[in-house]
């Protein structure tokens, strides 16, 4: 997620597949961070970029520069490894890069009106797509190789999405989410669910990729607001847990798996015969959790739910409640970490467990405040 305005010392920031490294990139090089301890992985200090993509944990970045200086071109991919400081390739466009998704099979290249698709291996083109004009590089994509799927806009004037099969390298569907443009899209780490925001902000859509049904509907608000990211909770099948962040400097959680067991309850009442689940869903606030005033209203932030546990009732089978770890990037230069806990009766906490500045960073540990 590259930063827009340079105002802010992070440029950009991205967690890794699994969530367990992220990197941030600032006007004077990138660094690697591991999620879990906050110990600095790797620095270079070579000037700015505006793309800092890591390959799980291994040694693969793919960078590309912010043009300040004529070896950094915004159009110019380099394949870096960090174990020998050295780029293992480099491929060149003829317009600026917008964003870069890989995994261990494929790499992608999102250009504002082409999106590229290469063998991550052998670096060989298997396809292009031809999309509408993306500015702001908007893109999903799911890594797992069984459901490896690419999200793009497909249209500059509704919030339709096109689904892109990236292994087998076919259209998978599209999917109308939204009446306003999208602004954010996620997919589940195995491409099963598509979550989207439109430009609107006050609704959050989840679709069930297979089918290309929506499954889900959550209102964020009712006043306009920026989503700045989407992300869920890493899981086999249908996530516990969506996360969003927004300018209005708050963290949502949405949750999927206690909304499921709801919507059993509420399938009896008079008022769940009567009304479709669409409605219901955006309806009811039951099933949104906001931790506000995170971030200063307006600072680009990115969250995710790096581990959820639950807890089984030990008189009964049921969940009794489910707990999750969040950690959060500003781009104001702060990481923050929370515990989230919600319990079988939708009562919600939030903890802060540590919270560091991301740019003073230079070895060990990170210190906590």
């Amino acid at each position: 997620m590259a930063n827009q305005s340079s105002r802010y010392p992070i440029l950009c920031a991205s967690f890794n597949q699994d969530n367990s490294g992220f990197a941030i990139s600032t006007k004077d090089g990138f660094k690697i961070i591991d999620s879990n301890t906050g110990r600095l992985c790797y620095d270079r200090a070579v000037g700015a970029f505006i793309i800092v993509e890591m390959l799980y944990s291994s040694s693969l970045l793919a960078i590309v520069g912010a043009g300040e200086q004529p070896s950094l071109s915004p159009r110019r991919l380099c394949l870096f490894n960090t174990t020998t400081g050295a780029p293992l390739r480099e491929m060149t466009f003829l317009t600026s890069i917008l964003a870069v998704r890989l995994n261990r099979k494929r790499l992608v290249v999102v250009l504002q009106e082409k999106t590229y698709i290469y063998d991550s291996n052998s670096l060989s083109m298997l396809d292009t797509i031809d999309t509408v004009p993306n500015l702001k590089g908007l893109c999903a994509f799911s890594p797992s190789l069984e459901g490896c799927f690419l999200a793009l806009p497909a249209s500059t004037a509704k919030g339709a999405v096109l689904v892109y099969n990236v292994m087998e390298l076919q259209l998978h569907c599209e999917i109308d989410a939204h009446r306003s443009p999208l602004a954010a899209i996620a997919l589940s780490s195995n491409g099963k669910y598509i979550a989207t925001a439109s430009e609107q902000g006050t609704i959050i859509r989840v679709h069930l990729v297979s089918e290309a049904t929506k499954s889900y509907s959550f209102r964020r608000g009712t006043c306009p607001s920026t989503i700045f990211s989407l992300s869920f909770a890493p899981s086999l099948q249908l996530p516990d847990i969506l996360v969003a962040t927004s300018s209005s400097g708050s963290v949502h959680i949405f949750s999927l798996g206690f909304e499921t067991n709801q919507r059993t309850k509420m399938s009896g009442s008079f008022l769940g015969s009567i009304l479709p689940y669409s409605v219901n869903d955006a309806l009811d606030p039951a099933h949104h959790h906001v931790l506000h005033n995170a971030v200063s209203a307006g600072v680009r932030s990115y969250a995710v739910a790096r581990k959820v546990d639950k807890v089984a009732d030990s008189s009964s089978s049921e969940i009794a409640s489910c707990r999750a770890i969040i950690s959060l990037i500003a781009y104001n230069g702060y990481f923050q970490e929370y515990t989230f806990t919600l319990n079988s009766q939708n009562e919600s906490t939030w903890s802060l467990e540590r919270e560091f500045n991301l740019v003073a960073v230079i070895s060990g540990n990170a210190e906590t405040s």
